[in-house]
């Protein structure tokens, strides 16, 4: 693990100085090519996050520094990134709904027009760590890794979402009115000032009051209660979710999107895969058989039914050959490992078999019983 670590760091070295060719490597670390093509090929394997990507999409985003430190160091750092955040407004034509600055991390609800939060974030992470380590005079990786984004289902979500945001100080104890924090975007909420003008808040009040009139009360009324339990157990967890809303937006964005997202860099990709009930309720359909005969097994007997949904829960929820072994009553991985040698190879000359596995695909992804796992 230490040689690694030096590696990456090196690497990362490397990259910075920007002085290293390929016959001899690095001229600053000294480095050879073969270990830097090592470096390269490491960071080509890191899992990336979960990237949901269309038009007028609703993210919650948050990021926090590296070891939990600061990133926001002064009253400058936090004006910088503010600033940054109206830039981003302008360049990228982004709508940000809501933020919260606080000494180690950030949170933001934005939308995207133009379904470019990924070009966004690179920019509004990338600049201010720039800024942050010129102001600092110091160097090196600012935040504990890629942002952490949630698509968010803006019918049932959007304004849990924006109080969340806002009552964090409050939540924690650093301030025992909302007012009393500068540094989110509540005071924009309250106020009429055209400095705020960048912020989008008409939608969110709209959402809370028709009557402009009212619309400020109506959220200070808002505010003025507890927190979603929901939302505060889901931010407690280690692990997030990717997506967050109805039954029906999740299984909106898995039939919009599972068959382009799944990939092995991406772990969170898995959050977009079917349940093993739809497959086998797919595969019945299909078949025209109902699920306790899929599920049968007799020695020396083809249960073509049960092989496909074993294929499929392989192919498309990437299960295990023990996992898939344990749900379909199997003696050992070999057997479930046998079940899916024979549906592929048979694959290439059965042409009913295909067109069955591809119908059987096309009921799970437009299944719309589908939950969130």
């Amino acid at each position: 693990m230490n040689a690694c670590a030096s590696l990456l760091k090196a690497g990362a070295q490397c990259i910075s100085s920007a002085r290293w060719d390929l016959c001899g490597g690095c001229r600053v670390t000294g480095i050879p090519t073969a270990n830097l093509t090592l470096f390269f090929v490491t960071l080509s394997f890191m899992s990336r996050p979960l990237r949901i990507e269309y038009s007028d999409a609703w993210y919650h985003i948050m990021n926090r520094g590296r070891r939990g430190e600061r990133i926001f160091s002064k009253s400058k750092d936090y004006e910088s990134f503010i600033e940054l955040l109206q830039e981003a407004v302008d360049l990228w034509d982004v709508r940000i709904s809501a933020y919260c600055l606080m000494s180690n991390h950030y949170h933001l609800l934005i939308q995207t027009p133009l379904s470019n939060i990924s070009r966004c974030m690179r920019h509004i992470n990338g600049v201010y760590t720039q800024r942050y380590n010129r102001s600092h005079k110091c160097d090196g990786q600012l935040f504990k890794g890629r942002y952490k984004s949630i698509l968010v289902d803006q019918d049932n979500y959007l304004l849990e979402l924006v109080r969340y945001i806002h009552r964090n100080p409050l939540r924690v104890g650093m301030v025992k009115n909302l007012s009393q924090y500068t540094w989110s975007s509540h005071l924009g909420y309250v106020s009429k000032a055209k400095k705020w003008d960048w912020l989008h808040k008409d939608f969110i009040l709209t959402m809370l009051s028709s009557n402009k009139r009212k619309d400020k009360q109506a959220y200070l009324n808002f505010m003025a209660k507890d927190d979603s339990e929901e939302l505060i157990e889901l931010f407690e967890k280690k692990k997030l979710p990717s997506i967050l809303g109805s039954e029906d937006f999740i299984s909106w964005v898995r039939e919009r999107f599972f068959s382009r997202k799944r990939h092995h860099q991406i772990p969170d990709s898995a959050q977009l895969a079917p349940e093993l009930n739809d497959i086998i309720t797919a595969v019945c359909r299909v078949y025209g058989i109902e699920d306790r005969i899929l599920l049968q097994t007799r020695r020396g007997t083809l249960n073509e039914p049960r092989n496909v949904a074993i294929y499929l829960s392989r192919m498309l929820r990437k299960d295990g050959l023990v996992m898939i072994s344990k749900n379909f009553n199997m003696a050992g991985y070999s057997s479930a490992s046998s079940a899916i040698e024979r549906v592929r190879k048979k694959l290439s000359t059965d042409k009913k078999l295909r067109k069955r596995i591809d119908q059987s695909k096309q009921n799970i992804l437009k299944n719309k019983g589908q939950t969130e796992t």
